[in-house]
């Protein structure tokens, strides 16, 4: 496996544990629909968090969360959409950003919480 799948699974991984000790409860992870993929849904009271986990090893081109496009926003809506009614649950829906910046100088974690609202 290449390393840089090695990394976005590492981040994956601690966003999970970042979420769940600030007391989300992980519904989904790595949920596909059509040509979406969905790293991380959790919940929190009544907000379900759909969050996009974007880790890097350096922020030399740019910090992680630039790396979200329209695109990609567009189908994960999609996704979340499918997956709310298929699920019949009445929650507020929140798009999240978990950014990670890890390496040997350490590791640089950062929750953005409605993330897609700054988005045109």
């Amino acid at each position: 496996m290449a390393a840089h799948n090695d990394l976005g699974r590492l981040g994956e991984d601690l966003a999970v544990e970042f979420l769940i000790k600030n007391g989300y409860k992980i519904v989904a992870r790595n949920f596909i629909y059509q040509k979406a993929e969905v790293d991380i849904i959790a919940r929190k009271e009544n907000t379900l968090a759909i969050i996009e986990v974007k880790t890097r090893s350096t922020p030399d081109f740019g910090n992680p969360q630039e790396f979200v496009k329209g695109r990609q926003i567009q189908r994960m809506v999609k996704a979340v959409d499918f997956f709310v009614n298929e699920h019949h649950m009445d929650v507020e829906v929140r798009f999240d950003i978990v950014a990670i910046i890890k390496n040997k100088a350490g590791t640089r974690l950062e929750h953005l919480k409605d993330a897609f609202l700054h988005f045109e």
